[in-house]
């Protein structure tokens, strides 16, 4: 990357952000003190990816600075104070000023303690990557640079402004900062990153899960979340904050029988996420949900694993398996339960095709599948196709001349019989008419066996329901 073409792409982006960025540093000017775009919008703006989140940095203490802002905007929020941090929104734009600070972690809290610093080059070398570590005075424009981020920017290095150590000491989740832009941005880290990131791996206990699972979700749902991942596993964090995934990096057996469950991993990943793009756009929005099954779709294989005596190597029921862990694993690490319930159903039906065949699916079977698979049927979709790693082309084309079957199957029968929304042809209240029965365990069983009639045979007309319901009934205990 030449550094006459950041420049130019800087200059574009400060005409852009003008509106915005002008009249603050006139107002913090006048009010005599200093104003700084900082981090992130500085380094997106040399590697052209616009945005509307600006952070800024100032001499100003936050009341100072909320009283600034309250004269651009009512818009204010200052759930940060305790960090030094005031937020508004003007014109659009969502702006975060904090106040110039150094920060660092006691080894036995997972609060930062905060104190205000009083100079900007101060607060630079408080930050976590020297990438980070830029920042644009307003309304001068002028350029501050003082620990080489702009050299590192076009190497597309990661180094910390001071020595990774005291860097990661201070903030232990930087290790996995490193991780994300490595899977956001592409950056390789330094060498002397990757070891303190080794050396002090355990260190990242310290951290909050809350915090631990944002910069995970931010990585998976990067561009290139097999970089991330790989530097996770091989400074052995991944240990830390996700074991299944270095788990899979089983012993090969003496024969050689079996793939290696980490790599075929790591490439149903790739493949997942290029059918997400696809099928749903290169502009969609990054399917974490989606990406994080392909993720963990295998973690039941390492305790499932068997080997039979002809040399084989056999994984029994490590989808059930596989996803009790990735409940679990979600669950300490704070997802929501919708997310939790999402992966873990994609994890345990991910292996469901297989006994598909050739198409000998009844369509009570494709029934079935659609229902189980409920809203989760365009990433099962997603992840079925992915989870084929073969280099045999004729059985990987096989294979997706068959799901492509099951789908057009699954389009043939939603559109006859509404698929998504399966229920029984007869529902509670006329079931109680019909057997005069009240509510209770009776009616359940009714229910049950309506639905698995409407599975084996499709829709019923009303009066069809009624006759097997009664027919069924009198032979029930």
């Amino acid at each position: 990357m030449l550094i006459s073409e950041v420049q130019a792409r800087v200059a574009r982006e400060l005409d852009r952000l003008a509106p915005v960025i002008d009249p603050l540093g006139r107002r913090f000017a006048e009010a005599g003190h200093t104003l700084a775009l900082v981090g992130g919008p500085v380094r997106d703006a040399m590697l052209g990816r616009a945005g509307n989140d600006l952070d800024f940095t100032t001499s100003a203490r936050p009341e100072e600075t909320e009283r600034l802002l309250r004269g651009l905007t009512g818009a204010l929020w200052d759930m940060g104070r305790d960090f030094g941090t005031i937020g508004a929104q003007i014109d659009g734009w969502q702006v975060e000023i904090t106040t110039y600070r150094s920060e660092s972690y006691d080894p036995t809290s997972r609060k930062p303690e905060v104190n205000f610093g009083d100079s900007l080059v101060g607060d630079l070398s408080r930050r976590d990557f020297t990438v980070n570590a830029m920042a644009l005075t307003v309304p001068e424009r002028g350029f501050e640079d003082p620990f080489g981020g702009l050299v590192d920017l076009a190497n597309r290095v990661l180094r910390t402004p001071g020595t990774p150590e005291q860097s990661f000491s201070d903030d232990p989740l930087r290790m996995m900062r490193a991780a994300r832009f490595a899977a956001q941005l592409g950056f390789t880290p330094a060498p002397e990153v990757v070891a303190a990131m080794t050396d002090m791996a355990g260190r990242i206990e310290i951290i909050s899960a809350e915090r631990v699972r944002d910069e995970l979700v931010k990585l998976v749902s990067a561009p290139w979340p097999r970089r991330g991942l790989e530097l996770l596993v091989e400074t052995g964090l991944a240990a830390y904050v996700l074991p299944e995934l270095p788990a899979l990096r089983l012993e090969r057996d003496e024969h050689n029988r079996h793939k290696d469950v980490y790599e075929h991993t790591l490439t149903v990943l790739e493949q997942a996420i290029d059918l997400e793009r696809s099928r749903h756009g290169e502009d969609a929005e990054p399917d974490f949900v989606g990406r994080f099954a392909a993720l963990m779709h295998d973690v039941g294989k390492p305790k499932t694993r068997r080997f039979v005596d002809d040399g084989t190597v056999t994984f029994h029921h490590h989808d059930v398996v596989g996803a009790k862990i990735t409940r679990k694993r979600m669950k300490a690490l704070r997802f929501s339960n919708d997310q939790v319930d999402a992966v873990s159903k994609l994890v345990e039906l991910h292996l469901r095709f297989h006994g598909y065949g050739s198409g000998e699916w009844t369509d009570s079977a494709v029934r079935r599948y659609v229902r189980d698979a409920g809203d989760q049927l365009e990433r099962l979709h997603i992840l079925t196709r992915a989870d084929c790693t073969t280099r045999n082309k004729r059985k990987a084309d096989r294979l997706r001349r068959t799901y492509d079957d099951l789908e057009t199957r699954i389009e043939r029968l939603s559109e006859e019989e509404e698929l998504a929304a399966i229920r029984p042809d007869l529902d509670g209240a006329q079931i109680m008419e019909i057997l005069g029965i009240p509510p209770g365990r009776d009616v359940g069983r009714a229910y049950k066996f309506l639905l698995e009639l409407r599975m084996d045979h499709g829709p019923q007309s009303e009066d069809a329901a009624r006759d097997a319901l009664l027919a069924w009934w009198p032979g029930e205990d």
